[in-house]
């Protein structure tokens, strides 16, 4: 894919966590692809691949023993918003099947990358949860990601700036772009829409990943 392409609307992507291997990937479907916002939605039913279960501080620094397996999205719907350059994406997870809003979850990661198959990132272990009518919001895995900074698995600095960057992001969703998010609530699937396919090259890690600050 060239350095200046955009995905077209309703076409079907690969949605990766990529460090020294692929540790998850799920299909999704393109919204919008423009140089300012990256919508991916994720409906019910997907099936991806995903690791057994969350690293323990041990596993941390021996990341490539960690099994990958079939993963399907079952409880919610999930909108994403993603802002190129930006520290984190901003889920709109609604009961499966509904519009009722289960939360706004603020997956923290590293800035995303468009790859030939879709976009790349990887967590940084530590999250958001915002409750559904913005007034409450919390840490989700603070205690594990306190942990991976105590064993040394995030320097001082970089735990710092994912902290900085976890309360950046409620300040954006709750306060100063709220209307954005709250518009994009509003947003409907197509019910034509058959559920995404995971690309068959989903594991293959190095797929010419371009920054998006450099290919917007």
């Amino acid at each position: 894919m060239s350095q200046n392409s955009f995905w077209s609307a309703e076409q079907n992507i690969t949605l990766r966590g990529v460090g020294i291997k692929v540790f998850w990937a799920f299909p999704t479907i393109v919204v919008k692809d423009e140089p300012d916002l990256i919508v991916l939605y994720m409906p019910a039913g997907v099936l991806g691949r995903n690791v057994t279960h969350k690293p323990t501080t041990k596993e941390l620094f021996s990341l490539t023993e960690l099994k990958i397996v079939d993963c399907a999205w079952q409880r919610t719907d999930v909108l994403m918003l993603i802002v190129p350059g930006e520290a984190f994406s901003t889920y709109i997870m609604w009961e499966t099947g509904t519009k009722n809003l289960d939360c706004w979850y603020v997956n923290l990661q590293e800035p995303i990358k468009r790859t030939s198959i879709g976009f790349d990132t990887m967590d940084n272990m530590l999250d958001v949860v915002i409750s559904s009518d913005m007034s409450e919001w919390e840490w989700k895995d603070d205690d594990e990601f306190a942990e991976a900074q105590k064993a040394g698995f995030y320097s001082s600095a970089k735990a710092r700036e994912i902290w900085n960057e976890g309360e950046k992001a409620v300040r954006l969703i709750t306060l100063e772009r709220r209307s954005l998010y709250e518009e994009w609530e509003k947003w409907q699937a197509n019910p034509n829409w058959e559920i995404p396919k995971l690309s068959p090259h989903w594991d293959e890690v190095n797929l010419d990943g371009l920054s998006l600050q450099n290919s917007a």
